[in-house]
């Protein structure tokens, strides 16, 4: 799995969490969702993710984009 994947998976993870406990716990909960669509909107402007960051220092390698895996 890319690390683009990983990133995806993971504020989809977050935006499905935190409306679910917005739904059912507390109506506070949908700005953390606002959150997560700001900070995906920033990232998609500034050409930087925080995310991206943490989870290559966490060890998760950047894999093979898909131009590169139809050449081979």
């Amino acid at each position: 799995m890319t690390l683009e994947h990983v990133i995806r998976a993971i504020a989809g993870v977050l935006v499905l969490g935190s409306l679910a406990l917005g739904w059912f716990v507390s109506p506070y909960w949908f700005l953390f969702t606002a959150f997560v669509g700001v900070n995906l909107l920033q990232s998609s402007i500034s050409k930087w993710c925080l995310m991206e960051d943490l989870l290559k220092k966490a060890g998760v390698g950047r894999g093979r984009g898909v131009a590169e895996s139809r050449s081979t």
